[in-house]
C-alpha cells in the first residue's frame, strides 16, 4: 500500500462530507422557508465547515504518518532476527537497508548486495502494517471529525463566520511560515558565523586583505590572516554596486523617462513589455553572453588601448552584463513612480512657462525620487547577490584593485566555492561561508533601511 493512500483517503472523506453537508443545509433552508425564515450562512458554507472538520485533522495525522512512518518501519525491520547480520555501523549497513526497502516497495527488481534479500519480507510486512494503520487512524479522525461538525448542523448555525475565521487563521498560519522561515535563516548564520569566529578573529576577517582559505589544512590558529574578505567585499562592491549601477541606473532611468513622457501609446505598449523581458532571462544566460561575448570584446578593447593586463575574465565584463540584468528593476519602478505624479503638477509647471525637459527634471523626478531610490536600491541588492555572472566572467581571484580589465571574485562566488567542497562543516573554510553570507544578510538589509528612510522622507514633502 502507498504512503499517499491516508491522505488521498482524507481528500475523498472531505468531499463525501462537503456534499453531505450541503445537502443537509438545503434541506433545513426548505423547512425553514416554509416558516418565512432563512438560514443564517448559505448551504455552500455549511458544507465546507464540515470539510474543514474532516480535512484538517486527516491531513494533518497524514503528513505527520507519513514523516514518521519510515522511522517506524526501519525500527520494526531492525529488531527483527534477519537484520541481526548486519554491520553494526557504517555505509555498508545503510546500502543494504535502502536495496532491501526499494526492492519491498517495488521501485526495484535487483539488488547489488545479495544480504538485502533477507529483509525484504521484513520490510514489505512493516510498510504494510504501518500503512494500514496509518490509513486507520486517517479514516477514524475524519469521520469523527466529520460527525462532529454535522451533528451541529442548524438553521441558526453560524458556518460562515466559522469558515472564514479558519481561513483566516490559514492566511495567517501562511504569512508566520515566511517570518519563521527568514528568523531560522538569520539564525542559521547567526549560529554559524559565531563558529567562525571562534577560529578567526573578527577584524581579522573583515579588514585583512588576504583570501586564501585551505578546506583541507587543519584548523589552526596561525592561518587568520588567510581569511581576509576585504578583497571580496570590494570585488562585490566594484562589480555590483559601482560597473553595474554605472549602467543600469542611466539606461535605466531614461528608458523610463522616455516611456512615460515622449513615447506614443504604441510605442509604449511594445517597448516596455520587451525591457521587462531582460529580468526573466535566466542568470546563467547572461553569464554565458557574458563569458562568450562581452569578455573577449572587453579583453580586446582593453588590449588594444595598451592595457597589458586585460584578461578573458574582467570585473567590467561582469558588471556590464550585470547592468544590462537589473535595468529592469530601476526601469519598471521608476516608470510607475513617474506616472503616479500627480497631472496637476505637470500641468502648473508648463503653464509657468517651464519646457518638457524641465519639467521632467525638476518636478517629475523630484516628485517621484521615493520610488526611484526604492528601484534603484532593489536593484543594489539584486547586483550583489548575484552568482552565475561573477562565476563565468568575473574569476576567482580575490584581489584589491581599481582596474576593470583584471579578473576578480565576489561574495557569492566564494560563499559557492566554499560550500560545494568537500570539506568539514567544523572547519573555519566551511563556515566562513556562512560569515560571508551573515555579511551579505546584513549590507542588504542596510539598502533596505536607506531606501525606506528616503521613500518616507521624500513621500512627506511631495504629499
Amino acid at each position: 500500500m502507498s504512503p499517499a493512500i491516508p491522505i488521498l483517503l482524507a481528500l475523498a472523506l472531505g468531499l463525501i462530507g462537503w456534499l453531505a453537508a450541503r445537502g443537509r443545509a438545503w434541506a433545513l433552508r426548505k423547512q425553514v422557508r416554509a416558516a418565512g425564515k432563512d438560514l443564517h450562512s448559505l448551504p455552500n458554507y455549511h458544507g465546507w465547515y464540515v470539510a474543514l472538520w474532516i480535512l484538517v485533522p486527516a491531513l494533518l495525522f497524514s503528513v505527520a504518518w507519513a514523516a514518521t512512518s519510515p522511522g517506524l518501519v526501519l525500527a520494526h525491520v531492525l529488531a527483527d532476527p534477519a537484520a541481526a547480520k548486519l554491520p553494526a555501523f557504517g555505509f555498508e549497513r545503510d546500502a543494504i537497508l535502502s536495496e532491501a526497502r526499494a526492492l519491498a516497495s517495488g521501485s526495484t527488481d535487483a539488488v547489488f548486495n545479495q544480504s538485502a534479500r533477507a529483509l525484504v519480507e521484513p520490510f514489505r510486512e512493516a510498510m504494510q502494517r504501518y500503512t494500514l494503520i496509518g490509513t486507520l487512524v486517517t479514516v477514524l479522525l475524519g469521520l469523527g471529525g466529520g460527525i462532529f461538525a454535522f451533528l451541529r448542523l442548524r438553521p441558526d448555525f453560524t458556518a460562515r463566520t466559522r469558515v472564514e475565521r479558519a481561513v483566516m487563521a490559514g492566511l495567517l498560519l501562511a504569512s508566520l511560515a515566511a517570518i519563521f522561515t527568514t528568523a531560522g535563516i538569520v539564525g542559521s548564520l547567526v549560529f554559524e558565523t559565531f563558529r567562525f569566529f571562534q577560529f578567526v578573529n573578527p577584524l581579522d576577517f573583515l579588514l585583512g586583505t588576504h583570501w586564501g582559505p585551505d578546506s583541507m589544512a587543519a584548523p589552526m590558529q596561525g592561518v587568520e590572516t588567510s581569511y581576509g574578505a576585504l578583497p571580496l567585499f570590494w570585488g562585490t562592491a566594484f562589480i555590483g554596486a559601482i560597473i553595474a549601477m554605472l549602467v543600469a541606473i542611466p539606461l535605466g532611468l531614461m528608458s523610463a523617462i522616455f516611456l512615460t513622457q515622449y513615447a506614443t501609446p504604441t510605442v509604449r505598449r511594445w517597448m516596455k513589455p520587451l525591457l521587462e523581458i531582460l529580468a526573466g532571462v535566466p542568470t546563467v544566460v547572461y553569464g554565458y553572453f557574458a563569458a562568450l561575448t562581452v569578455a573577449p570584446l572587453i579583453r580586446d578593447l582593453g588590449q588594444s588601448i595598451g592595457v597589458t593586463s586585460a584578461s578573458s575574465e574582467s570585473v567590467l565584463a561582469a558588471g556590464v552584463v550585470m547592468g544590462i540584468m537589473i535595468i529592469p528593476f530601476v526601469s519598471s519602478m521608476a516608470d510607475d513612480s513617474i506616472a503616479a505624479v500627480p497631472q496637476a503638477m505637470r500641468d502648473g509647471s508648463l503653464a509657468m512657462g517651464a519646457t518638457k525637459s524641465e519639467t521632467i527634471r525638476r518636478v517629475l523626478l523630484p516628485a517621484a525620487l521615493p520610488g526611484i531610490v526604492a528601484g534603484i536600491m532593489l536593484a543594489v541588492s539584486r547586483a550583489i547577490g548575484e552568482t552565475m555572472i561573477v562565476v563565468m566572467a568575473a574569476g576567482a581571484t580575490a584581489r584589491i584593485t581599481a582596474n576593470p580589465f583584471e579578473s576578480m571574485t565576489t561574495v557569492t562566488y566564494q560563499i559557492v566555492a566554499m560550500l560545494t567542497g568537500e570539506g568539514s562543516f567544523d572547519h573555519p573554510a566551511t563556515l566562513s561561508a556562512f560569515a560571508l553570507g551573515m555579511v551579505l544578510f546584513l549590507v542588504t538589509l542596510c539598502l533596505n533601511f536607506i531606501a525606506l528612510s528616503v521613500v518616507k522622507r521624500f513621500r512627506e514633502a511631495y504629499e
